[in-house]
């Protein structure tokens, strides 16, 4: 059977008339994206459109919760109490769920922003309070995270989890990714990029930094749309598994055919 993936990238990130990405081509070209909520970027006009312009395409909408660092794009770590992080993550899911609402569809998915999403794959604290805080506000929501803690944490209270593959960040051993902050952690050939993100899909491996292999099963493939030739990239990488013989379809439609399979 051929594989099946969703495409996703990070949208409306702008803030004001400051724009990060092209929104309009990266909607051309995903199936699902992640929607900032105004606590690393975007803002009510921002998030209205971004949804608007989900619903016609017919591309899933996802919330992009962050920590609360407008200024630091929500790269930076922020000692919270777990409780914050529920609640900040709460806040921002109801702020796009009302505009998916008000364009009468639903968020369909929740995907932690930056330095969060970082380390709800490591700190369990922070995996149980996004968990928490998404099957309280909705338990249809999947989950989109990296194994580990929050995948884990949603699982145990019945949550769909769809495991992400970063095709343009390195792997460490352990399946975490390499900190932004050491060398080579971001990657920019696209040939490499490409080739990663079939070898990802369709053999469910990829290369680590140290250069062995390991197993990575991903439901959708992040598509960074805020570099140069970011949008070439990701149209090239669509191409490239259409052209393997990979269906491209939104989350919950990946998460189906998996179930089908099993």
């Amino acid at each position: 059977m051929s594989p099946t993936i969703d495409l996703v990238a990070d949208l409306g990130e702008g803030f004001g008339t400051y724009t990060i990405g092209d929104d309009r081509e990266l909607l051309e070209i995903v199936s699902s994206a992640n929607i900032a909520c105004g606590f690393h970027a975007g803002d009510p006009d921002i998030m209205n459109a971004t949804v608007a312009e989900c619903v016609r395409r017919g591309v899933g909408i996802g919330a992009h919760p962050s920590f609360p660092d407008l200024r630091g794009f929500g790269r930076r770590a922020m000692d919270l109490t777990a409780d914050e992080v529920r609640n900040d993550v709460v806040y921002q899911l109801g702020a796009l769920s009302a505009f998916a609402a008000l364009h009468g569809a639903k968020v369909s998915h929740i995907a932690p922003h930056g330095r969060l999403g970082n380390l709800v794959a490591t700190r369990a604290d922070y995996g149980e309070a996004v968990a928490e805080a998404a099957a309280g506000v909705d338990p249809n929501l999947i989950v989109v995270a990296q194994e580990g803690e929050l995948a884990r944490a949603a699982r145990s209270r019945g949550l769909d989890v769809a495991i992400v593959g970063i095709v343009d960040r390195a792997y460490q051993e352990d399946g975490t990714l390499v900190p932004r902050s050491q060398p080579g952690a971001v990657l920019h050939n696209p040939s490499e990029i490409v080739d990663r993100t079939v070898r990802m899909v369709c053999e469910g491996k990829i290369a680590t930094a140290t250069g062995s292999d390991i197993d990575i099963t991903a439901d959708t493939v992040l598509l960074h749309g805020d570099n140069p030739g970011a949008v070439e990239l990701a149209r090239l990488i669509r191409s490239e598994l259409v052209a393997a013989g990979v269906h491209i379809a939104p989350l919950a439609e990946v998460l189906d055919a998996k179930r089908k399979a099993a």
